[in-house]
Formats: structure tokens, sequence, C-alpha cells
């Protein structure tokens, strides 16, 4: 018998692959008597305010028409991941190049380091030099990796802009 985020899944799943987005992730949340159905959907380009209320509308619609929540009252958020999520699938590392990463590997110390490029296999990065020393390239398999996540950068160096979809090199100003 599937739980209720597995149906969940499967009545979302559709509208959002209508609207060339990926769900990441669905769940529901309960603070006092209030429940909330988080539902969040990316793209290569990103996800803008007007794509999740139009999928939220969507959404909504079919759970009108559907009793996966139940008779009890919940509030429906549709949003794009944040800023700092973890980096899961191949192609959360994709919609990072050109930005500073957190990595953990299974084996030795945490990295900080500037996503270059990703391919099927796993990413290249550039650890930033210390004291003026010039960056050193690496490489990381996928499966070397245990966690990684984007870090938040307020003062990106010039020139180091996120790549155009499917551009997997750094853009240089």
């Amino acid at each position: 018998m599937s739980t209720q985020i597995d149906r969940l899944r499967e009545l979302v799943q559709p509208l959002a692959t209508e609207h060339a987005m990926d769900l990441e992730e669905v769940k529901i949340t309960t603070a006092g008597r209030r429940r909330v159905l988080q539902v969040v959907v990316d793209t290569d380009e990103g996800v803008g305010l007007d794509a999740c209320a139009e999928l939220s509308r969507q959404i909504s619609e079919a759970l009108d028409a559907d009793d996966l929540m139940g008779g009890d009252t919940y509030v429906l958020e549709v949003t794009s991941p944040g800023a700092e999520r973890p980096l899961t699938e191949p192609r959360h590392y994709r919609r990072s190049v050109g930005r500073l990463l957190w990595l953990r590997p299974h084996q030795g110390a945490d990295v900080v380091a500037r996503l270059v490029a990703v391919d099927e296999e796993g990413v290249d990065v550039e650890v930033p030099g210390e004291k003026g020393r010039k960056a050193t390239p690496r490489r990381f398999a996928f499966s070397e990796i245990a966690k990684a996540r984007v870090e938040l950068e307020f003062n990106r160096p010039a020139g180091r802009q996120p790549a155009a979809s499917g551009d997997e090199s750094l853009k240089e100003a």
C-alpha cells in the first residue's frame, strides 16, 4: 500500500512535468491543528513566482477533485528549493555551475570550492588558494560525495557567474 506522500507525488508529478519542472519534494508538516502541504519544484532556469502560482492553482484543483488530504484544512505551498538546499542529484550540481560549494567527502576533510564542471560521473571544482596562491583543481566522483550544498556568496568575484543552461564551463567577464 502506498503512503499518502507517494499518492500525492503521483498526483503532482504530471502537473509539474506539464510545466517542464522537476518535482524535488513533497512533504506534509503539522503545527498544532494546521497542516502544510509543501511542494518543491525546480528547473534549470529557476522557478518564477508566476509559474509557482499557476502550478499551485492546478494542484489545488486536483486536490479538490480527490480526497488525498482528507476533510481537514491544510495550506498548500508551492515553492522552489532554498539557496542552501542539499545537492543530491546530478541536475542539482549542473544548475550550480559557477557557484561556491561546500562538499563533505565520504573520506577526507570538508572542502569549500567553486564548481566549474559537471558530467555523468562527478564534478570538477577549484579550491581557492590561500594568501594569493592559485586555485587548485580537484575532481570528485558523485560516489565520493557524502553531502554537498551551495554556499551563499554576497560578494561573488567579478567574472564568476553561473553558467547558462547546458554550458558546463565558467563564463569569464
